[in-house]
């Protein structure tokens, strides 16, 4: 790998890190918000009427905007750790790299270059 290609792979691994801080603030705010959704869909079932606690949890739990929040979870969830193992990746470049220029150096003291 040359300079210049160090140089590239450092700017993918910035540009990584911007995207994977994107993902997992939307996992988590994803997953704090399913508890504010969870109550609200709750409240929402006792104003339908179901008054036992087990009843509005059934119905919060089984409406299609509880599954629908579970969606997005899934995907955010995939999201954060495809970039998380692209960055792995990428650091993984880095060490073979240095790997690579330690043996360099070493082969040229070797041979007194």
């Amino acid at each position: 790998m040359m300079n210049n290609e160090i140089e590239q792979l450092m700017h993918e691994y910035r540009e990584k890190i911007k995207e994977y801080a994107k993902a997992r603030a939307r996992r988590t705010y994803i997953e704090e918000f399913k508890k504010s959704k969870f109550a609200i869909l709750m409240r929402q079932a006792d104003r339908d009427g179901f008054k036992t606690a087990a009843a509005q949890e059934r119905e919060a739990y089984s409406s299609d905007e509880y599954i629908d929040l579970l969606d997005g979870l899934r995907e955010a969830v995939e999201a954060e750790e495809r970039l998380r193992y692209d960055l792995r990746s990428l650091e993984m470049r880095a060490e073979v790299w240095r790997t690579l220029r330690a043996d360099e150096r070493f082969e040229k003291k070797s041979y007194g270059v």
